[in-house]
């Protein structure tokens, strides 16, 4: 995994508490993001205003219509505040690796763990493994559901890229990836696909919108406008790029882009809104 995803694993056990918090102010308020019609999922449009937000004190104040947080660590009751003030919420939950700080850690067999994945407390699993992931990964997104989120980010959906410690193959990450998304729409969640730009082309059917690190700085925007071209949104962020550096070329294509810190935390600089 080239993408960099929290500055610590062991910081997503920070509690997300409190209500409260400080970012970078925004200008307006953007436009609640629109209930889907009954019996359909939430489907984010291109340019859609996010905040991603996986470490510290919740901070509610962001005028943006999406918010995604940890699945883990956010409560039922701070989602709860979220829909009430007119934010989509995404939960967002590790698929690809196992984390040694989950409560459910203890449910995965141990056959099932590979190589570390660089971060602390992290190692690959074996996606070919779907008779034992099927239900540990259902059950969490039971949880998102139950917590009352309207989609799921999962992480760490391009280990056969990997050094995993398992013979992963492109099709073993086809047939993972599309259950995972089979397992979020079963619950009536929307699901995002995480990187994984080699497979967007087989994969942009099966999942509703985008979640995208660094494209700008690995000069690899333009593989995700599949996605734009298919109404759905691409959030995306960079970290050592300073906004000047790709907002204009983001924007052109349509991506819902801003800068944030390694850690992802409560501070967001985004991009102008066109």
């Amino acid at each position: 995994m080239k993408r960099v995803r929290t500055l610590l694993a062991g910081a997503l056990l920070v509690g997300l508490g409190a209500l409260a918090g400080c970012t970078v102010a925004e200008p307006e308020e953007e436009a609640p993001a629109p209930d889907p019609a009954p019996g359909e999922r939430w489907q984010p449009r291109p340019g859609t205003g996010w905040q991603w937000q996986l470490t510290g004190r919740l901070d509610t104040s962001v005028k943006v219509p999406v918010y995604d947080v940890d699945g883990f660590n956010t409560t039922k009751e701070q989602v709860a505040r979220l829909r009430k003030d007119g934010r989509k919420t995404i939960c967002y939950v590790s698929t690809g690796a196992w984390e040694d700080f989950r409560p459910d850690a203890d449910a995965f067999p141990k056959q099932l763990l590979g190589a570390g994945n660089g971060w602390k407390g992290e190692r690959w699993l074996d996606i070919r493994r779907l008779d034992s992931l099927e239900p540990l990964m259902g059950k969490r997104f039971d949880m998102c559901r139950d917590k009352g989120f309207d989609a799921v980010e999962p992480d760490n959906m391009d280990g056969y890229l990997n050094t995993s410690g398992f013979p992963l193959t492109a099709a073993d990450q086809l047939k993972y990836n599309r259950l995972i998304a089979k397992l979020a729409h079963d619950r009536g969640l929307s699901v995002g696909l995480k990187n994984d730009l080699e497979q967007i082309p087989e994969l942009v059917g099966d999942f509703d919108f985008a979640v995208n690190e660094q494209c700008a700085q690995y000069q690899e925007c333009e593989r995700l406008t599949p996605f734009v071209k298919a109404g759905k949104a691409v959030f995306h962020v960079e970290y050592e790029l300073p906004t000047s550096r790709f907002c204009a070329a983001t924007g052109a294509l349509k991506l819902s882009s801003m800068r944030k810190k390694y850690e992802l935390g409560p501070w967001r600089e985004a991009c102008p809104r066109p």
